[in-house]
């Protein structure tokens, strides 16, 4: 079993700056890829952005792309999601996900992973 807690979100006007961390315990996330998702209400969960098990490969959705960047610490078990440059549409409650079932690929749906943090809420003023 893995545990995620995602944390960072908050509110901020329109082109600023938020950082979102995810602490995973339970197990390591070393050979595991991880993602980023959203929510906004009223809309399906959507793809944000996907890091391979040693960081090496990322993949983001085109909505997001040259704004977010997704980072990881393995040795502090933690996933990171910087994104820069929000617009009010970024506004969503936003996931992180690991999956014990891909390591260097870089899954872009839901189903490519087991394990949801709980989301954290970022909303982004005009």
């Amino acid at each position: 079993q893995v545990q995620l807690v995602e944390s960072g979100g908050g509110l901020v006007q329109a082109g600023g700056s938020l950082k979102l961390s995810c602490a995973a315990s339970g197990r390591t996330i070393s050979s595991s890829a991880m993602g980023w998702f959203r929510q906004a209400p009223g809309k399906e969960r959507e793809f944000v952005g996907t890091i391979s098990a040693n960081g090496a490969n990322t993949n983001y959705a085109d909505s997001v792309k040259g704004r977010f960047t997704i980072s990881r610490d393995n040795a502090k078990n933690t996933l990171y999601l910087q994104m820069n440059s929000l617009t009010p549409e970024d506004t969503a409650v936003y996931y992180c996900a690991t999956s014990t079932k891909y390591g260097f690929s870089l899954p872009i749906t839901t189903i490519g992973y087991d394990y949801w943090g709980q989301g954290t809420q970022v909303t982004v003023s005009s």
